[in-house]
């Protein structure tokens, strides 16, 4: 009696303190279910519900439910950290107006994907809706809880998407809590591209960012005040200027960047040309006068073209018109570039298309360099001018293609593309004549970054019926590429004075079923788990029956 109210009281207790103290241990190796500190920064100041729809219920294939269930755990960590936080699993086809539902799903470029589901050896395809609405307040961001990996397998895809949960939400808790502060430059005047190209990507930064466009037109006209008000962004964006920079708007660059403004610069060393004689095309060297800006910095940009063999494919049409077919081919001047580290920029991303990019060469100097995007190691350095013949190239990449590339043609090997300039920049304009006069020359400036792209179609977006379509996304060959999320990842980590896309080098092995082991040896497991607990409980009864009886028979 005594061991019994012992044993009652400790459970009491026991109880009563676990009402008052809260505590959650992470047993795994990869510390999955641990938010960053990062994430716990964004969401520690939030005191009124943030209230989160999960569109990740219905009939999903295994590797999706490992998802649904990953997404589950990882809200319930945010909701244990702050009570404020709450979400719901909604499956949006058994909702009372489903139609309704997934027009709105439309209507904010959210997306559904199909995927197979597979049960006693039949093969059915669903449609899934992979994202999530965050409601904090008056505001509304969307979640996407789904990466596209061209040419993963579903378990891949499904894995990449999971290393990527916590910093989706934690950028979507970060748009609700703490809105717009940061401002982004447009740069205009210089040729770059219109505004429909890069609408999609701009529409999708206004939704974090103040965006406005910026002529350095005035700078013939009124230097000082121009550089003033290019000094109150915090980054400018090149979309592709083709025409040359002057003096004086060279040093407006200049002296935007020696006070501690950031740049993207998505810029062509090449130009695609066609003879209006002749008809034929040709690749030239482009100059818009920054090579010597880029030298300083430890780059350069060379008036070449990079052919590579893993490359996106170009559709052609071949018949007269309701005969025409549409057929794939390999097009080596539009490189396919994945991740070369595990930078948070790139890290877990799809791979970026490119079009007649050019090599960038590494100098040395006292700056940091990341090269985040290069080409693969079966790589071809063209000189130009070149001349582009459609009816020739074809039939050498398909040769190429099917027969092996000749290793003693393609030996550039990884060249890079996109590189990542950090730390302290030297001027450009050190012991040489400055265009006009300012009362604060600055000669070095204070810790920024500058990211280089030797290709400005990277940011560039088909349309359609003159709509623009979303960044990535190749209208001719149905395929989506990782240009947008690329483009995002770069501006964020840019204007993240928190850390916040850190978030992204975390790593999580996620272990999946063999679905071709689960179904040869479905009835062997079925078996073992209705009869071994029959089994055990039989044996239990057998010994408690057996030492009963041999204790009273005594």
């Amino acid at each position: 009696m005594k061991q019994i109210v012992i044993v009652v009281s400790v459970l009491v207790g026991l109880n009563l303190l676990s009402n008052k103290v809260y505590k959650r241990f992470d047993l795994t190796q990869d510390k999955r279910y641990t938010l960053s500190e990062e994430a716990k920064e964004t969401v520690a100041t939030v005191n009124s519900p943030i209230k989160i729809d999960v569109f990740l219920e219905g009939n999903f294939p295994p590797e999706f439910k490992k998802l649904q269930l990953e997404t589950e755990q990882l809200l319930e960590e945010f909701k244990s950290y702050n009570p404020n936080i709450a979400y719901e699993f909604i499956n949006p086809v058994e909702s009372e107006n489903p139609e309704a539902l997934q027009q709105e799903f439309i209507n904010r470029g959210m997306k559904g994907a199909q995927v197979e589901v597979r049960e006693n050896g039949k093969v059915s395809t669903e449609v899934v809706f992979p994202w999530a609405l965050a409601q904090y307040q008056e505001k509304t961001v969307k979640v996407p809880l789904l990466k596209n990996v061209l040419g993963a397998t579903p378990e891949e895809r499904v894995n990449n998407s999971i290393q990527n949960l916590e910093y989706a939400f934690t950028y979507g808790f970060h748009q609700l809590v703490n809105g717009k502060s940061k401002r982004i430059a447009v740069l205009k005047g210089n040729g770059e591209l219109d505004d429909r190209y890069v609408a999609d990507i701009f529409s999708t930064l206004r939704e974090t960012y103040f965006i406005a466009p910026f002529t350095l037109d005035s700078a013939a006209v009124s230097p000082k005040k121009t550089l003033e008000q290019l000094n109150t962004f915090d980054l400018i964006v090149a979309a592709k200027p083709v025409e040359k920079f002057t003096d004086a708007e060279r040093y407006i660059l200049d002296q935007y960047t020696m006070n501690g403004g950031s740049s993207i610069w998505l810029v062509d060393a090449t130009q695609i040309v066609q003879d209006p004689e002749t008809g034929i095309t040709a690749a030239i060297p482009l100059d818009i006068n920054l090579g010597d800006f880029f030298f300083k910095y430890g780059i350069r940009i060379n008036p070449n073209l990079v052919k590579d063999v893993y490359c996106a494919p170009i559709v052609l049409a071949s018949g007269e018109q309701r005969e025409s077919q549409y057929n794939k081919y390999p097009w080596l001047f539009s490189p396919l570039s994945s991740a070369a580290n595990e930078h948070p920029i790139v890290n877990n991303t799809e791979a970026v298309k490119f079009d007649y990019a050019s090599g960038i060469e590494i100098l040395t100097n006292d700056l940091q360099k990341s090269i985040l995007l290069s080409s693969s190691p079966i790589t071809k350095l063209q000189s130009t001018p070149y001349e582009i013949d459609i009816d020739k190239e074809i039939p050498n990449a398909l040769q190429i293609v099917n027969e092996g590339p000749d290793p003693s043609v393609f030996s550039a090997g990884e060249t890079p593309l996109a590189v990542l300039l950090e730390g302290e920049f030297p001027s450009v304009f050190n012991n040489r004549v400055k265009p006009f006069k300012i009362s604060e020359d600055r000669t070095s400036s204070p810790p920024t970054k500058m990211l280089v792209i030797s290709d400005g179609d990277v940011i560039k977006n088909q349309l359609d019926r003159g709509k623009p379509l979303e960044l990535g996304f190749d209208k001719w060959t149905n395929a989506f590429y990782g240009n947008k999320e690329f483009l995002l990842n770069a501006v964020n980590y840019m204007l993240d004075d928190s850390g916040l896309i850190n978030i992204r080098t975390k790593k999580i092995a996620v272990p999946f079923l063999d679905p071709q082991k689960t179904l040869a040896q479905r009835t062997q497991w079925q078996a073992v788990n209705l009869l071994l607990p029959l089994g055990l409980l039989a044996l239990f009864g057998f010994l408690y029956s057996y030492f009963r009886k041999r204790k009273y028979t005594r």
